[in-house]
């Protein structure tokens, strides 16, 4: 049984929802009608909805938001909905429950819904409220930026077993914002930025902990993504609906919370993070394919640029540890032999956590079928995304390929 993706919407990531007075009934709203809209299609024929979402209660105080699409869409009465709460990977464990539902027959029709609020409060008790997806009271106690700590951790880690330049994670933030000007619905798309924003000029490029600096962290975002997936029953049942892709393949892998146990238990491995290696493997398998080559492009988690550098040799693009090879040759670029995150990704589109995962599987459905607008990849057929969550405790990894 295959699961389709008939289309989505995503919000402007450049919005601050807050400051224009409104809530997740209005953010969540904006989206399902533009997603209905995309799909030509009545909320009568939804069977099921997933909503991914992070940190709702800390940020708003509303939590149980499964409830929110029937709140404001009353032809979602009655339809069974659950949220799913995986830090930055919720909205891949909401579009991987949705499939479990199709593949299942309990289902036909799947709302997947990722949405978030973070602008709700000051920075820096935005990032505090953040540092609940690490091991609360046990790691990373000694600040409110825990994540830039424990990703700056992480590049140490690098250093230590393989060496590491900062220039590269500099080289990817600012591949990642120069793409995002293409993106319509990024966050940073009319940012201005100076020949300085990139290099460690202090003042233009300050550093945040280790060797992260500004432009090295995604930001602190509003904004929500939704896809419409389906079963090969419900098109049987439609034949007035054409699905232009597919899910092919998915990978979903957890470890523990602690980021030190992490490194601990891979310290005889090749690979700093083996599970992560493992998720994306499990999607290529899953797909039919055998190397990350026979995908177009690709969506990667890059909350931080070290995220990114991260991904790249998880993937197989290079040998372990070797990942500033893709970034020096250009092989990740739009350009490059398999372009990484055309739209922006987190650092350029923005982060707002539970829709991450939602949006990147949105992109991919958009490359596979053209509608990518000024992002477009030329040729795409197949293409990947591999969300995490947390010190890559949760992984989700999709394969998107045009319908046949």
């Amino acid at each position: 049984m295959s699961v389709h993706i008939l289309g989505g919407a995503q919000t402007d990531f450049a919005v601050n929802w807050h400051r224009a007075g409104l809530g997740f009934d209005a953010l969540i709203r904006g989206v399902l009608e533009e997603t209905l809209t995309d799909v030509r299609l009545d909320a009568t024929a939804i069977d099921v909805v997933h909503v991914g979402n992070a940190f709702g209660q800390l940020f708003t105080g509303q939590g149980h938001l499964g409830g929110m699409p029937a709140t404001v869409h009353p032809d979602l009465w009655g339809v069974p909905a659950s949220r799913h709460e995986a830090a930055c990977a919720s909205g891949s464990m909401a579009a991987l429950a949705a499939m479990a539902d199709l593949e299942s027959g309990r289902y036909d029709c799947a709302l997947v819904l990722g949405a978030e609020l973070e602008k709700t409060v000051p920075g820096g008790q935005a990032a505090a409220y953040m540092g609940a997806a690490a091991w609360a009271g046990h790691e990373a106690q000694d600040t409110d930026l825990v994540w830039p700590t424990q990703f700056a951790a992480i590049a140490d880690e690098y250093d230590r077993r393989y060496g590491l330049d900062p220039a590269h994670l500099r080289a990817i933030s600012e591949q990642n914002i120069t793409n995002a000007r293409l993106n319509p619905r990024a966050q940073t798309r009319d940012w201005t930025y100076t020949d300085a924003s990139f290099t460690t000029d202090d003042t233009a490029n300050p550093p945040v902990t280790g060797v992260l600096r500004r432009q090295d962290c995604s930001q602190m975002t509003d904004g929500s993504a939704a896809v419409i997936l389906v079963s090969d029953r419900f098109l049987q049942r439609h034949s007035e609906i054409r699905a232009t892709a597919v899910i092919s393949g998915w990978g979903h892998r957890t470890v523990g919370l602690p980021l030190d146990e992490k490194f601990r238990v891979s310290a005889a491995e090749p690979y700093v993070f083996p599970h992560v290696r493992t998720a994306f493997l499990d999607a290529l398998s899953r797909a039919g394919l055998s190397d990350i080559h026979q995908l177009d492009g690709i969506e990667v988690h890059d909350c931080f640029s070290m995220s990114e550098y991260v991904a790249i040799d998880h993937l197989g693009l290079t040998a372990p540890g070797e990942s500033w090879k893709a970034v020096e040759s250009g092989m990740i670029g739009r350009d490059g032999s398999l372009p990484v995150n055309p739209g922006g990704g987190l650092i350029g589109i923005g982060h707002p956590v539970g829709a991450t995962g939602v949006r990147m599987l949105l992109d991919a459905y958009k490359q596979v079928t053209g509608r990518a607008g000024d992002y477009q990849l030329p040729d795409v057929t197949r293409y990947g995304t591999v969300n995490i969550g947390g010190s890559t405790t949760t992984v989700a990894s999709f394969v998107v390929e045009t319908a046949a």
